[in-house]
């Protein structure tokens, strides 16, 4: 199994959409068992997959027997070191994406407090802050032979919430957009995991051998971040040009900067890259999205990924056209991505 954390320091460059989206394509061009896992309070992802009723319906009914992140994380909340495994997913063929599904909860915003205290503690060397920051190395292992590759789906925020869900995760993938504000989210990324993986590591180095060995063995605490090594690729969704006459305006500033962005993301991430990007650096960038205009309203309301959307689901005229180039185009970042996980296909 392959864990990947969908994360930039920047909102409003199709995150979710991409993650649904190439979970869903994966899972059903490639059949794979794929899981996604809405980490953002939000909950976007929970409400493209599950659709808006029945996402609503999750959070109102107090019969739903579905499991959200809250359930995985009510132990802590509580005060305890563990997590909650008795999980009901939403199963692949009870939505149309093909995938299963562990819910995102709006509470998980309030428990970031509880996920704040623990990091403090476990800079104090304490071992419940140690156990508590590592709840996702825990659904990680517990997710371990059920599932081929588990998508998590983070918020752009650089707080408690997504550094204990990266602690958890073998890997990550960038979503940019084709503007500066994307490439500064890569640099803040770079800084802000360089600054708590060294801090993790010096908390760790401080503690006596027998702690180590307990909290390895015992706990299945990560002796260090395997997210060090976990950079897999990013994906750059394309700008709209825009002609006045003959003349395109602003795509030469544009342009110029999705020509540097490989640069610059080998700049600030490349102490990042996984053993396959070491070897084959070229291979970071898994491929363009390019603007999908009415396609994307269409898909949220019936909530269907975009590479199945039918005339039932009111497809009409150049859109058609427009999905079957959308399946061209996620294809090679499907393929891109397994290969970089070495996951075979």
């Amino acid at each position: 199994m392959k864990s990947v954390a969908m994360f930039n320091n920047k909102g409003g460059v199709g995150k979710t959409t991409l993650t649904c989206n190439l979970a869903s394509f994966i899972a059903m061009n490639f059949n794979k068992r794929v899981l996604v896992v809405d980490c953002d309070p939000q909950c976007n992802s929970t409400q493209l997959i599950m659709g808006v009723e029945q996402s609503a319906e999750l959070y109102i009914s107090p019969n739903n027997k579905i499991s959200t992140i809250k359930d995985v994380l009510q132990p802590i909340e509580d005060g305890d070191s563990t997590i909650n495994t008795q999980l009901t997913f939403l199963k692949s063929n009870e939505n149309r994406f093909g995938v299963d599904l562990l819910p995102g909860h709006p509470y998980f915003a309030i428990i970031e407090d509880r996920l704040g205290a623990a990091w403090g503690q476990l800079r104090a060397r304490d071992r419940q802050g140690f156990r508590q920051t590592n709840w996702n190395t825990l659904l990680c292992n517990y997710l371990e032979g059920k599932y081929d590759l588990v998508m998590f789906d983070l918020g752009p925020s650089l707080g408690s919430i997504n550094r204990s869900v990266l602690m958890g995760c073998q890997h990550f993938l960038t979503p940019l957009g084709s503007d500066v504000f994307s490439i500064i989210g890569v640099k803040n990324i770079s800084s802000w995991l360089n600054n708590w993986i060294d801090d993790y590591n010096h908390s760790w180095s401080a503690l006596s051998l027998e702690e180590k060995e307990d909290l390895k063995h015992r706990f299945n605490v990560l002796d260090a971040p395997r997210i060090k090594k976990g950079f897999v690729g990013y994906t750059v969704q394309l700008y709209i040009t825009k002609s006045y006459g003959k003349e395109r305006r602003a795509t030469k500033a544009y342009e110029a900067i999705i020509g540097d962005v490989d640069n610059e993301i080998r700049k600030s991430l490349i102490n990042f890259y996984c053993d396959s990007l070491l070897n084959n650096p070229n291979n970071s960038k898994l491929g363009d999205i390019q603007h999908l205009y009415s396609l994307v309203p269409l898909a949220q309301k019936q909530s269907v990924p975009i590479h199945a959307l039918t005339s039932t689901d009111g497809l009409v005229g150049s859109q058609f056209s427009a999905v079957r180039d959308f399946s061209k185009k996620i294809r090679p970042i499907a393929e891109n991505l397994l290969r970089n996980l070495g996951i075979q296909f």
